[in-house]
């Protein structure tokens, strides 16, 4: 389990929900239109906007987008998404709750002292790599010690693509390199004594993210750090592909014990990434905000209408959060295949019904056009 920090009034990590996060598209000098759409996301159950905040004008705009949704009611947390400037990151740790930084803006650049054949130091090398390091601690002392005096978060998001040149040229562009550039960055923090941190591991390649976040995880549990993990696959795309890669990469994950917050990153309006994290998240059974279903696809042993049979039960009991219903085709399997469900619904015959509570029979042989709503009303007694 990761530790727990706070993100404004949120808690993250150590045993809080999974939370779920997204990120506006609109420019952030433009106030009320950014407004406007975070509180879409949050409508549809946003806990963390990032805003994208290019450069020391739009960070300071921050300030004023949080004014208004605090004005709206609205005190959902913030995050300010920094690309190139560490200025910019400064600024922004004053005003909101959580800055997102990649390690590439504080490396040196094009320094031309790494070879990138090898993929081995020399002696000389080594010295510079912990010269660097010393170098990136500087850089980053202003940030720190703003985050620290404000009580604000930081992601250090790695990037797939944007490795620094002195870890392309020891571990290539490999999750090795994601995880051991966030590793650097990790030590640098916690030599300041520094740990409101949440790291991510970020491709538009499944494979890579899965693979980098698990290995950076070990790597960090090995040195005896703790931080939270932000999962996502990034430029996932739209459609059922967007949806798709999302839920192998952020499932995957979330099965192996890992994740602390997500975003499901889609080519669409951002309002409709959250229904697509919450479904994941159920899935994997990690937060549960929905009735969940168990139905089976029928086969020729199925003698009634499943399909028709399990909509009209979706929408009568939707609103039971945490429940599970079986909605099975036969009795030869359905009962077992269903064993963790906590009422099930089982063709029994020609149009007929079984209803079950847990593994008990409820009652036996209902006529389907009666079924669905003896269903609901046993369920409601029973609750």
């Amino acid at each position: 389990m990761s530790r727990q920090i706070h993100i404004g009034n949120l808690t993250l990590g150590g045993g809080a929900p999974v939370r779920v996060q997204s990120m506006t598209n609109t420019d952030t000098m433009d106030t009320r239109a950014t407004v406007e759409q975070a509180l879409r996301m949050v409508e549809a159950g946003c806990e963390l906007v990032r805003i994208t905040a290019p450069d020391v004008k739009a960070a300071e705009n921050l300030g004023r987008i949080k004014e208004e949704l605090l004005r709206r009611g609205c005190e959902v947390p913030l995050v300010a998404d920094i690309h190139f400037s560490p200025k910019a990151a400064e600024v922004a740790a004053a005003l909101v709750e959580k800055v997102r930084v990649n390690p590439g803006n504080y490396v040196d650049r094009n320094s031309g002292k790494w070879d990138v054949e090898s993929g081995k130091w020399s002696d000389e090398q080594e010295r510079e790599y912990q010269d660097e390091l010393k170098r990136i601690g500087e850089r980053m002392a202003s940030l720190i010690e703003i985050c620290k005096a404000h009580h604000t978060a930081m992601r250090i998001g790695t990037n797939h693509g944007s490795l620094s040149e002195r870890i392309m040229s020891r571990y290539g562009n490999t999750p090795e390199g994601m995880a051991q550039s966030a590793i650097e960055f990790a030590e640098v923090c916690r030599q300041q004594d520094y740990h409101d941190l949440v790291f991510s591991m970020k491709a538009s390649n499944v494979k890579v993210m899965v693979d980098s976040t698990r290995l950076f995880v070990k790597k960090m549990h090995d040195m005896g750090m703790d931080y939270p993990i932000h999962l996502g696959v990034t430029e996932a795309g739209d459609g059922m592909q967007g949806r798709l890669k999302s839920a192998a990469g952020i499932g995957a994950l979330l099965l192996d014990g890992i994740g602390d917050t997500v975003r499901v990153s889609l080519t669409e309006d951002p309002e409709k990434e959250m229904p697509i994290a919450y479904d994941i998240l159920q899935a994997v059974g990690v937060r549960i905000t929905q009735t969940e279903y168990i139905a089976c696809p029928s086969c020729g042993r199925t003698q009634y209408d499943i399909q028709t049979a399990l909509r009209e039960i979706k929408e009568k009991t939707k609103h039971l959060v945490g429940v599970k219903i079986g909605v099975m085709g036969c009795i030869v399997n359905g009962p077992g295949e269903m064993a963790d469900a906590d009422y099930g619904y089982v063709g029994s015959g020609h149009g007929k019904i079984t209803l079950y509570k847990g593994k008990e029979v409820v009652k036996r042989d209902i006529d389907q056009k009666d079924a669905v709503d003896e269903l609901v009303r046993f369920i409601e007694r029973d609750r």
